[in-house]
């Protein structure tokens, strides 16, 4: 599903227009993303959590070349699904209760 998809969806299920909804989608992703960037955690129940998580740094190597290249170390983002999403995606949970309603 791609944004815009989302966006109608959300759009037709709250009776808002697409154009209010997708100011509440970005709004949504835009928290979202400024409290990974401050390294803070963000856990929608029921859904799952959004945290940074450290890589290390590491040697790699350059499959083209096959050298040895240093990988630095960084911040990556990570999510981790909730029991309920994990239950309904492997088909244990009934779709059409209010925990899987947008």
């Amino acid at each position: 599903m791609t944004k815009a998809e989302l966006v109608e969806k959300v759009a037709a299920q709250i009776n808002l227009t697409k154009k209010q909804t997708e100011v509440v989608v970005n709004t949504v992703f835009q928290s979202i993303t400024e409290s990974l960037a401050q390294g803070k955690k963000v856990e929608l129940r029921g859904f799952g959590s959004f945290r940074v998580r450290n890589r290390n740094a590491r040697i790699g190597r350059n499959p083209k070349s096959g050298d040895r290249v240093d990988v630095p170390a960084k911040r990556v983002p990570f999510f981790k699904a909730g029991k309920e999403l994990r239950e309904l995606v492997d088909g244990d949970l009934d779709i059409s209760g209010d925990s899987a309603e947008v």
